[in-house]
């Protein structure tokens, strides 16, 4: 940070400040935190050891869930530690950290997501072609590119967030370091980093949500085009879990960075929703609504007892 900025820290307001409020969010949000974990690094290890499911599909489901590991990892543990803690505060160069891994994680997922919808698009519209056409090389540069993408928006913008000044202002009405939430900290201009968050978020995250879309779009004509109510009922089925889990984050996340920043009840369970509780939801929705990832389960368990 540069010298003249004389806040050394800032100071997380978080959910509620009555003690027992906050003894009550520690446990719920412990426990969001443990199921998240759990979840997600059991249904990497299904995925693992389970033959029948090294597939495309499986392949990036296994990157989504590490995904959510780091991306609830970014936030919760300081979420907790500040609910225990009298003085709830992060520095500033801790919490230009955790905006920068906020948006590397989100990014990535973000783009994931949409490379998922393409692989739904491919096995849906050509399925006799789908293992030609989504090859190892294939699914590794798309998830390659996904990192490399998000962590490549998320430099930009905290290169830029960078020459902000903090001078006087410290507390920020949130649980954890935004982009948003730092801009009526600033006593310097804004309008850079304002710019480059407003460009980054319409390259990156409505692009995604465009080709997610887009590729339903054709999905949905070729669903429509298949004669029997089975077939259609089969192919969509096989949409149906990642359909859920991009209203889920985008619904969420969108939201939350098209809102004002003020600090509202309705900002604060928005990012809640994207961050914490969504990470926690998508290992559920994918292995109670998949057929094969319970049928995995199931004879994983077998071989352990």
């Amino acid at each position: 940070m540069r010298n003249h900025s004389v806040v050394s820290e800032f100071i997380l307001l978080g959910l509620s400040a009555d003690p027992q409020i906050q003894a009550l969010l520690f446990v719920l949000f412990f426990v969001i935190y443990t199921l998240t974990l759990m979840g997600n690094l059991m249904l990497l290890l299904v995925i693992r050891v389970d033959s029948q499911l090294h597939i495309p599909m499986y392949f990036f489901l296994g990157q989504l869930s590490f995904l959510d590991v780091c991306h609830s990892s970014v936030t919760v543990p300081k979420l907790l530690e500040n609910l225990l803690s009298e003085k709830k505060t992060i520095s500033v160069e801790g919490c230009m950290a955790q905006v920068f891994f906020v948006f590397a994680t989100g990014g990535t997922e973000s783009c994931l997501l949409a490379v998922m919808a393409y692989d739904r698009y491919v096995a849906i519209t050509s399925p006799l072609l789908y293992g030609q056409v989504m090859n190892r090389q294939l699914c590794m540069g798309l998830v390659g590119g996904s990192w490399g993408l998000a962590f490549l928006d998320a430099l930009i913008n905290i290169l830029v967030a960078l020459n902000l000044d903090f001078c006087e202002a410290q507390n920020i009405h949130h649980f954890s370091c935004e982009l948003p939430s730092l801009y009526p900290l600033s006593c310097s201009g804004v309008s850079a980093s304002f710019t480059a968050l407003l460009c980054s978020s319409l390259l990156h995250f409505f692009g995604n949500f465009l080709l997610i879309f887009f590729s339903y779009v054709r999905i949905l004509f070729t669903i429509l085009s298949i004669s029997s109510t089975k077939g259609r009922s089969k192919a969509f089925s096989t949409c149906s879990s990642h359909l859920t889990a991009v209203i889920f984050f985008y619904g969420s996340g969108l939201l939350r960075y098209l809102m004002p920043n003020s600090g509202s009840i309705q900002e604060l369970i928005f990012s809640l929703q994207y961050s914490v509780v969504t990470p926690m939801l998508n290992p559920l929705i994918y292995s109670l609504k998949n057929k094969e990832v319970k049928a995995a389960v199931r004879r994983m368990l077998r071989r352990c007892f």
